[in-house]
């Protein structure tokens, strides 16, 4: 099977691929079309396939294994798939949907002995508690989670790897500007988006839930510290909790991407900061390693709808 990321524009290739968006569409002229994306674990591309039938839109659904026949092409500068022939694995063809999609580059052991360490040097006693208390909860769903449905780190152990990315990031940040507080720092990174065990489905064709269409994990997430607090009989007045809960409320910067309140602690606006700059790097890093050097990645619209290019660093 001819892997996404070796594709090379002009290529005709075929072999089987995961459908992981099939919406049905119509044209300018009304008739119907389905506009996919196929994925495997190098990577993933989109593809229309035109004068889609009932058969087609029933057989060819988000979520299942298909054989494609295709060529790439670019379309306004952004790869895609033309010319496609789809139909469903036969006999022994590889048909299991986790065997086609990415997974954490690091694996679960490595995470789980690195965030372990990572609790033990959070030297505040009363965010320490919270932490442990909040990861015994959810240790099964922390290590399997993605960290979000579409965007970045959008795979099994997605959550995890990126919390632990960005603690790391922090520790680094913190040996280079002593004045933050480290403790907070990690308490903070290791609880951001720990509600999206409660946001989201799960690591299989995730969707949202009822509270995460309709609270949002950053909430989430400081009901679960407002819980932990009172299980653990700790005193919600006391300033380090509401520190702590203020990173957490903040930390996506902005209240029209979801933040209740702005930064308005040095480390709330760092953590911030570094989450923005882990998720920015992982969403270019996976739209470049579907394609070769000299190509232009698709249009990214969380990073305002813009391409990147791959330079042919060989060449140079």
């Amino acid at each position: 099977m001819t892997q996404l990321k070796d594709l090379q524009v002009g290529d005709a290739f075929e072999g089987l691929y995961l459908i992981k968006q099939a919406d049905l569409r119509q044209t300018r002229a009304g008739k119907p079309f389905l506009a996919m994306i196929f994925q495997d674990r190098t990577g993933q591309i989109g593809g229309n396939l035109w004068d889609a039938d009932d058969h087609m839109v029933e057989t060819f659904t988000k979520g299942k294994v298909v054989y494609m026949r295709a060529v790439k092409e670019l379309y306004q500068g952004s790869p895609q798939v033309n010319k496609i022939f789809l139909r469903l694995p036969e006999n022994t063809e590889p048909n299991n949907p986790k065997d086609f999609k990415p997974k954490s580059p690091v694996n679960e052991q490595e995470l789980r002995d690195y965030i372990s360490k990572t609790i033990f040097k959070i030297e505040n006693a009363t965010w320490n508690r919270i932490v442990r208390h909040i990861f015994k909860k959810y240790d099964k769903e922390f290590f399997e989670y993605p960290a979000a449905k579409t965007n970045h780190h959008a795979f099994e152990g997605g959550l995890s790897f990126h919390t632990a990315t960005m603690a790391q990031l922090a520790e680094k940040i913190c040996e280079v500007y002593p004045i933050l507080n480290e403790s907070l720092m990690l308490a903070g990174i290791l609880l951001h988006d720990m509600a999206k065990v409660i946001e989201f489905s799960g690591a299989e064709n995730t969707t949202y839930t009822l509270k995460g269409n309709l609270i949002g994990h950053i909430v989430l997430i400081d009901e679960e510290v407002s819980e932990a607090i009172r299980e653990l009989e700790i005193d919600n007045d006391k300033e380090d909790v509401t520190i702590l809960r203020h990173v957490l409320l903040a930390h996506h910067g902005l209240q029209e991407y979801g933040s209740p309140v702005r930064p308005q602690i040095m480390e709330a606006e760092v953590i911030h900061q570094i989450d923005m700059m882990d998720a920015s790097i992982m969403m270019m890093q996976t739209a470049l390693n579907q394609i070769v050097p000299g190509e232009m990645t698709p249009r990214i619209f969380p990073l305002d709808n813009r391409n990147f290019y791959k330079p042919d660093w060989k060449s140079n």
